[in-house]
């Protein structure tokens, strides 16, 4: 009642400044800014279903037309019948409507900071049709959040200093358990997502890779490259088949429901934006005021980022207008519009969702993953956390919830700002003369979200499909990719991709993989020229005789019976590394070379060969130990080794409260 009376007092102020400035509105008394609030509500509420409906049918193009026109025409209404109040024309409210829409947003995030009771009232306004389609049920079902690069020991630190309220309630409670998880090799979103959600890793050897066979780069935060490995991946037995949701991730999980998804990001499987993201794009509460706040997130990024350089923190990089716009985006917007999808699929009866918010780990790659930014982004995770736990208690069934990341982050200066060059001009430095390199080192990971929202647009006809893909366009290509070369062209000597503080070295015109007396055949100097230098940890390679190496600058080790010359390479990057490595060597698509960079062992720091602070993807630091946050009285079998082994765990969990009873019995193959 209090807050309800807060925002309308809000909204009382902002009618009256927004009648005093704008000159096509004018005003007899002043009680009837009062009255045209009040109608205003009213009129949203009866009519603003009716948009929804509306857009829906019309595709993004109605969705965004109801963005733009809705809450002027409510605005025009509301002031037309409000007796002393005169408006000139459709126009003037135009207007009117978002000048009012803005000053709402500013004053209402200042009388609400800090306290989610309007934010949870609105959701559950918002989606009480869901609430009323669905069928109420005893049966349980599971919210899955991802919380993208969040490794264990900082959500353990955070817990306990006490900087998540929401967690840290859940596990002193007891009602939760902090269990750790190692993320094998290579540490990032697709591979641990290809694990959690189709128990199918071994198809992603990195982030991005070259396959000989095809010819081409593959790029797993672009919606064609992702839904090409899921079609490897899928069996139709994923871990949300049994009528889950998929949001947000990069794989869908063989979800029949999918949004904002990498791999079914317009593929047709949804001709027209669902009702929610319509209700959420056409609601000023939604959009609109996501767009202030995001505004407002950027400026916030501007003073941090200056801060940080006047202060001289290291490491650090730089911080330019693209990320300050991602950070905006991924931050806020992308972050409250999976917040209104999973409160209505829970307002629906979902038996089981995952999530993936990507808010933390987009910070932590560029201010470091436990920089102040950084951790009060993990902060804002809490609270949706908290948000959904109020949201569930008023959905048709009961709900158990499971927090878990995809891997960690290890924080370093990069390879660059160390040595002054690239991973790709190490290399260009050691190949034979005359030899052609092509790269693709410069990390993109953080567009992918927001590749997904854009692809699902541009898979619309329209005027709305149009701009989006004009928008697309003007972003430049990722090098090394195929757009670069006309079809037909010869393929380079070599290819240099990086993930994160692991590179793959590829020769794309020989088949197969290369073996160590191949490869210093072609080119003498590069296996040494790599393992010597003071960036690199080790180096991998394939052996005629003794099978896969790892090569130091003062060492020798087989991984196939771990015999050890000189000293051992990889001493310093923890115990699963051989398994890793092994494991690693017979995936398909890896590099004739695998390079890992080096760790410093006092500060447990990496050199990353993007321009990336705080990375993941190859060994060593936090990056590969994950957390699986879970209910106490569900058991874990043993300790999880591999996103495959806690994609296992989760079946066996939902199996347990009666899930996936109808599924196919297939077995997917493995290469």
């Amino acid at each position: 009642m209090r807050h309800g009376v807060l925002l309308l007092l809000v909204g009382w102020a902002a009618m009256g400044f927004t009648i005093a400035v704008l000159p096509g509105v004018s005003l007899d008394v002043r009680w009837a800014v009062l009255l045209a609030v009040v109608l205003l509500g009213l009129l949203a509420a009866v009519l603003r279903p009716a948009f929804v409906a509306v857009a829906v049918r019309l595709g993004w193009a109605g969705v965004i037309a109801g963005w733009l026109l809705s809450q002027a025409v409510l605005m025009y209404l509301a002031l037309s019948v409000t007796p002393g109040i005169h408006v000139g024309g459709f126009w003037d409210a135009f207007w009117a409507s978002w000048l009012y829409a803005i000053l709402v947003s500013i004053a209402s995030w200042f009388v609400t900071a800090g306290d989610n009771r309007a934010v949870i009232a609105h959701l559950l306004r918002s989606t009480r049709s869901a609430r009323r389609a669905a069928t109420p049920t005893d049966a349980p079902g599971v919210v899955m959040i991802q919380i993208d690069g969040l490794s264990a020991p900082l959500a353990r630190w955070a817990v306990q200093a006490g900087n998540l309220p929401t967690l840290s309630r859940w596990i002193r409670s007891g009602s939760h358990t902090l269990t750790e998880w190692h993320a094998e090799l290579p540490a990032t979103t697709p591979a641990s997502q290809a694990g959690l959600l189709h128990g199918g890793s071994d198809e992603v050897p990195a982030f991005r890779w070259w396959e000989k066979d095809a010819g081409r780069l593959v790029v797993t935060n672009h919606p064609k490259d992702s839904a090409l490995v899921e079609s490897r991946l899928s069996d139709g037995r994923g871990l949300l088949a049994d009528d889950g949701v998929s949001l947000s991730n990069i794989f869908s999980g063989d979800a029949p429901i999918s949004s904002l998804t990498m791999s079914t990001a317009g593929s047709g499987s949804a001709p027209r934006p669902t009702r929610w993201l319509s209700a959420f794009f056409v609601d000023p509460y939604g959009l609109t005021r996501s767009l202030v706040l995001t505004v407002a997130e950027m400026i916030k990024e501007l003073y941090q980022g200056r801060r940080q350089r006047l202060r001289g923190i290291e490491p650090r990089v730089h911080r330019g207008a693209s990320y300050v716009a991602l950070r905006g985006v991924t931050n806020v917007l992308l972050r409250e519009l999976n917040t209104y999808l999973v409160a209505a699929h829970l307002r629906g009866g979902a038996p089981s969702l995952y999530c993936d918010l990507v808010d933390y780990d987009e910070i932590a790659h560029h201010a470091g993953p436990t920089r102040p930014e950084s951790l009060a982004s993990l902060e804002g995770i809490d609270r949706v956390l908290g948000t959904l736990e109020q949201v569930a208690r008023a959905a048709p069934r009961p709900y158990r919830f499971v927090v878990l990341s995809d891997h960690g982050q290890s924080q370093g200066a990069t390879f660059l700002q160390r040595y002054g060059m690239r991973l790709e001009d190490l290399v260009r430095q050691q190949m034979r003369a005359g030899a052609e390199l092509a790269a693709a080192t410069h990390g993109q990971e953080q567009w992918g979200r927001v590749n997904a929202l854009l692809t699902e647009v541009t898979a619309q006809g329209g005027m709305a499909g149009g701009m989006t893909r004009r928008i697309q366009r003007r972003r430049p290509p990722e090098e090394g990719r195929p757009a670069d070369r006309p079809p037909g062209a010869e393929r380079p000597d070599l290819v240099v991709v990086a993930s994160g503080n692991l590179g793959l070295v590829y020769f794309p015109r020989v088949p197969g993989r290369l073996t160590l007396e191949e490869i210093d055949e072609l080119h003498p100097r590069l296996l040494n020229g790599l393992a010597t230098h003071p960036g690199i940890g080790f180096v991998v390679v394939r052996s005629r005789t003794h099978g896969p190496l790892v090569l130091g600058a003062n060492g020798t080790r087989r991984l196939f019976d771990d015999h050890v010359e000189g000293l051992d390479p990889l001493a310093m990057f923890g115990r699963h590394a051989a398994d890793d490595l092994r494991r690693h060597d017979r995936l398909p698509h890896v590099g004739d070379i695998l390079v890992n960079s080096r760790i410093d062992v006092s500060t447990g720091e990496v050199a990353a060969f993007e321009e990336l602070v705080g990375c993941h993807g190859g060994l060593g630091g936090w990056q590969s130990r994950s957390v699986l946050i879970h209910p106490a009285d569900w058991p874990v079998a043993g300790h999880l080794v591999g996103a495959d082994s806690v994609h296992h765990q989760l079946v066996a969990w939902l199996e347990r409260l009666g899930q996936r009873q109808q599924l196919p019995q297939m077995n997917r193959t493995v290469r």
